[in-house]
């Protein structure tokens, strides 16, 4: 059947759509590369194996946490527009043009850090930014929540040119989603894993956008007009809700990597289901309202949104993942799967996801999280299930693309990279979850001598991290920027492969 082939026609990036791609992607690892370097940087200054001062430090961390976030998005988008442009007609303007300011916007964030002095990290909470105690000026504060403003509106015309798409095919969102299926009738099997992903992300990541987008223009209205006072507790709910659906946007897009790659390299199909269409439904509601998770310490904060945060908390995380778990093991199954890295990848990415939800619904718990939540238990959770989760399913379509003329070829090389990747990660994320299990404070430049053990540790985790990453990122960009092969060395590869 059609799905089960290994490169299919569709699928093939040509002109203007393979520099676009290629762009994305070489940026991505280029990227990820550079900001891995940055976070190394931290860890071996807080385990005293480097001097770095406390300025420059939160220099480094407000580039690493705006940074990776938005870099992730951007390998994640390129995933989503790669396979959803095979089922409706996504214009390639829209996806340049989220490139060209996700650019902008990065080069402004850049600026605003490592010469304006910016040091406020991601979060930009109000009103912190405007008061910078000499370290940095209003106008490099300004110029960081412009950078966001930019990457934001990018994203945005991106999500708006595939809402019009998919419309366009399937009437509305809610018949894209397969709500229609969820209390009965006969679901059409060649209704797309990868449309239904891709719609539950535009809406709830449109949301946040937009959230994003109010609280940084009524922050540079303070910038520029004192005058004009904002609701601390009200900014902080609107930064949240945009930061923690666009951080989990990046899951949900690169999760259609395992929809439609796994099938591929097990020789199974991989159907769609009604547990499916109902685990999207409901995260699609959940993801939008269970960001209050992060405002559980703010005493001020209306009762019932804290309760909405706690209960919702517990079941957000599960629904996708289960039925994406529960169908990938099915589909794995005496399968006979073609072990290379793309399989790997989807393999380990499912795992990063998994283990990285464990922690964070302990820590979204209101007893845990009064002791847990200020400690590196939180960086743990997070760095597991974006570096060994979400990075990775973008790292599995990377490996897919360049492996197009060579499919049937499985390098050492490769091999060995996973593996430095794979356990350098596994050290790196327990490192930090058994800091905060010792309550070891977390965005501290300065580390008390009894905390450094852990430290040490994570990094040497991060050094083989970023080693496999820097191999990852050689091989990838050497395959994107290799001439593509011709119509009978794509044949005779992917005949080969199978």
């Amino acid at each position: 059947m059609a799905a089960l082939t290994l490169y299919p026609q569709d699928e093939r990036l040509e002109g203007g759509s393979r520099i676009a791609f290629n762009l994305y992607m070489i940026t991505a690892v280029a990227l990820f590369v550079v900001l891995m370097l940055v976070g190394l940087t931290m860890r071996m200054t807080q385990a005293t194996w480097l001097t770095v001062s406390p300025v420059f430090f939160y220099k480094l961390l407000s580039m690493h946490g705006a940074g990776l976030v938005g870099t992730v998005s951007l390998a994640t988008t390129a995933v989503m527009w790669y396979f959803l442009r095979k089922y409706v007609r996504l214009h390639l303007w829209a996806f340049v043009t989220n490139y060209v300011l996700f650019m902008l916007g990065a080069l402004c964030i850049i600026a605003a850090i490592f010469i304006g002095g910016y040091g406020a990290l991601w979060t930009f909470l109000y009103p912190l930014p405007v008061f910078g105690m000499g370290l940095w000026s209003t106008h490099a504060a300004a110029l960081f929540m412009l950078g966001y403003l930019l990457i934001g509106v990018g994203s945005l015309l991106f999500y708006l040119d595939a809402a019009a798409a998919i419309i366009k095919v399937h009437g509305n969102l809610g018949r894209a989603l397969g709500l229609q299926w969820l209390f009965g009738g006969t679901i059409d099997p060649a209704h797309p894993k990868a449309v239904v992903a891709s719609t539950m992300v535009l809406i709830a990541n449109s949301l946040g956008i937009l959230a994003g987008a109010v609280v940084l223009v009524m922050s540079l209205i303070n910038i520029f007009y004192p005058e004009v006072p904002l609701d601390a507790l009200f900014a902080k709910n609107l930064i949240y809700w945009f930061g923690h659906m666009y951080i989990n946007a990046t899951i949900y897009m690169g999760v259609i990597v395992v929809y439609e790659l796994l099938p591929r390299y097990t020789g199974k199909p991989y159907p769609i289901s009604r547990p499916f269409l109902w685990s999207f439904a409901a995260s699609t509601v959940f993801v939008i309202i269970v960001f209050p998770h992060h405002l559980m310490m703010d005493y001020a904060q209306p009762r019932w949104l804290t309760v909405m945060g706690q209960v919702v908390s517990w079941g957000a995380g599960f629904p996708v993942f289960v039925v994406t778990a529960y169908g990938a093991l099915t589909n794995l199954y005496r399968s006979g799967i073609r072990w290379k890295m793309p399989s790997r990848l989807i393999v380990l990415s499912l795992f990063g996801w998994a283990a990285g939800i464990v922690p964070a619904i302990i820590d979204g718990t209101v007893r845990n999280n009064l002791v847990m939540h200020n400690t590196q238990w939180v960086p743990g959770h997070f760095h597991f299930y974006l570096l060994l989760g979400a990075v990775v399913m973008a790292l599995a379509l990377m490996f897919h693309v360049i492996g197009r003329e060579d499919a049937a070829r499985d390098r050492a090389s490769d091999r060995a990279g996973f593996l430095l990747y794979f356990v350098g990660g596994l050290v790196f994320t327990f490192a930090f979850l058994d800091a905060g299990h010792l309550s070891v404070a977390r965005r501290m430049a300065t580390h008390l001598p009894e905390w450094t053990a852990t430290d040490r540790l994570g990094s040497i985790g991060a050094t083989l991290v970023v080693l496999g990453m820097l191999y990852f990122a050689i091989r990838i960009t050497a395959g994107l920027l290799r001439p593509p092969p011709g119509r009978e060395t794509l044949h005779a590869s992917a005949g080969a492969a199978g």
